[in-house]
């Protein structure tokens, strides 16, 4: 059985996790497998969102220990470097919406790659746990960036020291994540969130996402001598005009990505 399971619905990528018997925890296999269900997202044109989520009741439990503290298992730098920095470049530099769908607990890199994701969504029952000082470790895949970035720094420092665990309504109440649904609705409305991105104007979502990620690092200037150039090929693109006329003619418009 395939670790990661991929599949193309409505100009939407999606990506699941498949490990549910270890709760969908990263082996090499797995990280590999993902980087390489990202790269076709990438290089697929008619793949407009990806939308990443798990199998059975948990999202991912982070690293399968059992494969750390193997004779012949990889390093703990190889996992870091190899496996998980791979994904979460990725995931930032592909110029497409990215959605991630926590329908269960998020744990240790789990948790950091759900949290990298452009938007993330949980369904009621999910958790965040950064459990690596729980192990003797320190955060990684991103999670030491993008987490205080988020909510602060006291709150991230706290709760990658303590090792709390984070419900999904807390989470949206501190702004870890975008939006909470029940169970019930959960995949309903975390699909309906990516096919919908998949209808918008793709090169302006890849342009934003591009300037969001130079945000986190430039002063205003450099912000906005970004926002010019980054303008141009928006406003030469199909979709613009398209947009445009369509708010004149008060029509609903068809984007088609570029």
């Amino acid at each position: 059985m395939s670790s990661i399971l991929f599949s193309i619905k409505d100009g939407v990528g999606i990506i699941t996790l498949n490990r549910p018997d270890v709760l969908n925890s990263f082996n090499k296999e797995m990280a590999l497998a993902m980087q390489h269900a990202l790269d076709t997202c990438a290089n697929d044109n008619s793949i407009r969102c990806i939308f990443i989520t798990g199998a059975g009741r948990a999202f991912c439990a982070g690293q399968d220990l059992a494969e750390a503290i193997a004779a012949d298992g990889p390093a703990l730098q190889s996992i870091v470097k190899d496996h998980y920095n791979p994904i979460i470049e990725r995931i930032r530099t592909i110029e497409k919406p990215i959605v991630c769908g926590v329908n269960g607990v998020a744990a240790g890199a789990g948790a950091n790659i759900a949290l990298a994701c452009d938007i993330t969504i949980a369904a009621t029952n999910a958790s965040f746990i950064q459990a690596f000082s729980k192990i003797g470790l320190i955060p990684d895949s991103s999670g030491t960036f993008t987490l205080p970035r988020l909510i602060g720094m006291q709150r991230a420092t706290a709760y990658m020291m303590l090792g709390d665990k984070i419900s999904a309504e807390q989470a949206q109440q501190i702004g870890m994540i975008y939006k909470v649904c029940t169970a019930e609705t959960f995949a309903d409305e975390a699909m309906t969130i990516a096919t919908q991105l998949a209808t918008m104007p793709t090169l302006a979502l890849g342009l934003t996402k591009r300037a969001l990620n130079a945000s986190l690092t430039n002063n205003l200037q450099q912000q906005l001598a970004l926002e010019e150039p980054l303008q141009t090929p928006a406003g030469k693109s199909h979709d613009y005009n398209e947009g445009v006329n369509a708010f004149l003619e008060k029509k609903s418009p068809l984007f088609i990505g570029n």
